[in-house]
């Protein structure tokens, strides 16, 4: 048996050799100038903290989760080769004999060959990005391969310390986003909001209507679910331009209004709830579902049980007046002026075209280097801003990522302000990282009730809840207490 390992073992080393030596003898057109320099940009993960600040920069807010998850998962990655990967098999690095000194790095690695540290890095960032954003890992990819196969191309790699590298990051990545799941289960804690009286039990669903977005991320598995527990329930499914029809007419005639998808589709419910008074019952379907963390829900069954039992609170709602369609607009999570909805903007346009990932590239690079900042009037006062942000309640934690609401209950407008001047860039990532309520030279964060904008310049975009629009050229935000009436477990 220690025979048959001894060459199986040593059958191995001569192909990992060989093939080694095949890729060291082959002339690769433009390789010699690309793949030393980008194997160097990958040094110590920084070529992957730079994609992950630009992604949380001028990404949405799933492109700025899939970064910190892309992050994570390289961090994990890294932090188990070299403290466990490296020092386990103690493999020497492979001869250059061969290697052509053009492809040799100037400075050779002393630390042992298996597995690869930097093909662990990339894979663990390109995967943990893509299980979050698959546009986003379909574009990097390309990218973590190529950094890949540098190691083997200068000679400092054999092919299966690659390989092994490469497996290491991707599985770091599921283990992030078991992790991740198991803290967003966590993250979903009721808050105080004021509770509801006088709102109608539907023990088997008589009364209720669901629409279901049938083009969000998780809805295919809660009609099943809703049928199930409120056999008397109207489940209506459809997708595109029959959903705001859809909810419109089942909000004027059914007891409570409920609704399946993801944010946007939320917000769309809400405000069809609100204009027709009735309330709403909300089944988390979408891939990110911020409002219903918020709100402590995290599949349809805590809504079912909410709904059997006639329990609901009273939530707060950001409102801005007028809206896209000359009533006032509703927003339950945050709304924003300068950067972000100019970034939203290009990306509805080209994603069509060349697809999410590559739209979203695009798009922070046209911003960055053609977008000016907005010069608008605060409450009478000429501002310039490269973003202004309202959110539905006070946010918090620090970072790149987004933070989370304690609760929905608070009636305040959390408002931020990226003051015009200098880069985008630069100042839009120090915002980021600055406190909630912080300020800085470059940053100004308040809560207030209501604020004026005017001036708004002509064909300036706007963006609530996720959702595009062009800004009139003076509104008003403000928040509505206790302005809508949500079904959730006490």
């Amino acid at each position: 048996m220690v025979d048959q390992e001894l060459t199986w073992t040593g059958a191995f080393a001569r192909w990992d050799r060989r093939l080694f030596d095949a890729v060291a003898r082959r002339h690769w057109p433009g390789a010699d100038r690309v793949l030393p320099r980008l194997g160097r940009a990958a040094n110590h993960g920084v070529l992957w903290g730079g994609a992950a600040a630009a992604l949380a920069v001028f990404g949405s807010a799933g492109t700025r989760k899939a970064a910190l998850r892309g992050v994570a998962s390289l961090a994990l990655a890294s932090s188990t080769i070299n403290t466990v990967g490296k020092w386990s098999v103690r493999r020497p690095r492979p001869l250059l004999e061969g290697v052509p000194a053009v492809r040799q790095l100037a400075v050779q690695p002393q630390t042992t060959s298996f597995p690869s540290g930097h093909s662990a890095s990339a894979f663990a960032f390109a995967a943990g990005v893509a299980l979050t954003s698959p546009g986003w890992g379909a574009v990097l990819a390309p990218v973590a391969a190529s950094v890949a196969f540098s190691r083997v191309y200068t000679g400092v790699h054999y092919p299966s310390d690659v390989a092994a590298g490469a497996a290491l990051g991707v599985g770091a990545a599921f283990v992030v986003r078991r992790l991740a799941r198991d803290v967003r289960e966590a993250r979903a804690v009721p808050g105080d909001e004021r509770r509801a009286v006088g709102v109608p039990a539907l023990p088997d669903g008589a009364g209720l209507t669901v629409v279901v977005n049938t083009g969000s991320g998780t809805a295919s598995a809660v009609p099943g679910v809703v049928r199930a527990r409120l056999p008397k329930a109207e489940v209506i499914e459809c997708q595109g331009p029959e959903l705001l029809p859809a909810l419109a007419e089942a909000a004027s005639r059914a007891t409570v209004l409920g609704v399946c998808g993801g944010d946007g589709t939320i917000n769309a419910a809400a405000t069809a709830a609100l204009r027709a008074d009735v309330p709403l019952a909300v089944f988390p379907g979408g891939t990110l579902n911020h409002f219903a963390l918020d709100l402590g829900l995290i599949g349809p069954e805590g809504t079912c049980e909410a709904l059997e039992h006639g329990e609901a609170v009273r939530i707060g709602v950001g409102r801005f007046s007028p809206g896209p369609d000359g009533e006032p607009g509703y927003f339950l999570n945050n709304f924003s002026i300068g950067a972000y909805p100019e970034l939203l903007r290009h990306r509805l346009r080209w994603g069509p075209r060349i697809g999410g990932g590559p739209a979203a590239l695009l798009a922070a690079w046209k911003v960055l280097r053609a977008e000016r900042p907005v010069r608008l009037s605060l409450a009478g006062r000429s501002r310039s801003v490269w973003l202004l942000f309202a959110g539905n309640g006070t946010y918090h934690g620090t970072g790149p990522a987004p933070g989370r609401r304690d609760g929905l209950g608070e009636g305040l407008l959390d408002l931020r302000l990226v003051h015009g001047g200098g880069r985008p860039g630069p100042r839009l990532l120090a915002a980021a990282l600055a406190g909630p309520l912080s300020r800085s030279p470059v940053h100004a964060a308040t809560r207030l009730r209501s604020l004026r904008i005017g001036s708004v310049p002509p064909g300036t975009p706007l963006a609530y809840d996720g959702e595009y629009a062009k800004a009139p050229r003076d509104l008003v935000l403000d928040a509505l207490p206790d302005g809508l009436t949500v079904y959730r477990p006490l």
